[in-house]
């Protein structure tokens, strides 16, 4: 910060001049530090956890999301942007399941900001092989909003009283999720949903239901793959096929078709998490057969 004085004052206010600067950078210092009465700088991974950190941190946290709504965890490369605020961080929020943005670049994040802290949102769930996306069942988005708040925490002691109370608002939320989920999983004529990425595996594990994905091994559905699943599926009374905006659709209108089916789009990596939750809840009482 540059400080211009008056020429005929630049002698006796050079203290003040002085004085001035040194505060300018007191106040840098302050908002960089969160014990100092800054806000807390987050980055996460993906945009769910975004809203889970802004509903534990509220006003405590500024979040960086380094990959954005609409690209692919499986593919996206931060840009240098990105990459200069994450050098300013005081927490990452890192999914933990073991997504492919997270094992091409945590140990890079960690060269970038060796002060940062790094946090296992999935600490404590019992993971599945081969499947990632952890944070679409409620029941695992209560662990990981808790984890956060541990975080949050012990980086900033002070708040944890505020923290806390977020904390349990917004596990309310979850938690009446959790029982529509169960609600609606109870009353469903068909215990299988169709899709083409398999990204649905914690929330059918927890529901009683089961994933029949066209996406093997992140590969695209040879031919024969879509005839056997088009001949499960019918078998199974299903009528809807799910789609993601991520995700291709080789296949998914054949399917369709064979099924007189209808293509339903749901998003894994929407940042509003419990309204899109709700979104797919909609979804799959249909899919469910579910009035």
């Amino acid at each position: 910060m540059i400080i211009t004085l008056p020429l005929g004052l630049m002698n006796w206010k050079l203290p003040l001049s002085m004085a001035l600067v040194s505060l300018v950078s007191v106040g840098l210092l302050l908002t960089l530090n969160p014990i100092g009465g800054g806000r807390i700088l987050v980055a996460v991974s993906i945009p769910p956890l975004a809203e889970f950190v802004e509903a534990v941190g509220g006003e405590r946290v500024e979040v960086i999301i380094m990959v954005p709504e609409g690209a692919s965890p499986h593919t996206y490369e931060p840009t240098p942007g990105q990459l200069s605020k994450l050098s300013r961080a005081d927490l990452y929020v890192m999914v933990g399941s073991g997504i492919e943005f997270e094992l091409s670049w945590m140990d890079r994040f960690r060269e970038i900001n060796q002060e940062m802290r790094v946090v296992n949102a999935s600490l404590g769930l019992e993971l599945l092989r081969d499947d990632p996306h952890v944070w679409l069942s409620p029941r695992c988005a209560m662990v990981m909003v808790e984890n956060i708040y541990n975080a949050l925490v012990e980086l900033d002691p002070e708040h944890e009283a505020y923290y806390a109370e977020n904390r349990d608002r917004y596990l309310s939320q979850l938690w009446e999720l959790d029982e529509e989920f169960r609600e609606v999983a109870s009353r469903a004529e068909i215990k299988a949903i169709l899709v083409y990425h398999p990204a649905w595996g914690y929330l059918c594990r927890d529901y009683g239901l089961q994933q029949l994905a066209l996406e093997r091994e992140g590969k695209e559905p040879s031919p024969r793959w879509i005839e056997q699943l088009t001949e499960e599926a019918r078998s199974r009374g299903i009528r809807v096929v799910f789609t993601s905006p991520q995700s291709g659709r080789r296949g998914v209108e054949a399917i369709a078709e064979e099924l007189n089916a209808e293509i339903v789009e749901i998003d894994p990596l929407a940042e509003d998490y419990v309204e899109n939750m709700h979104r797919v809840l909609e979804a799959l009482r249909g899919a469910l057969g579910v009035g």
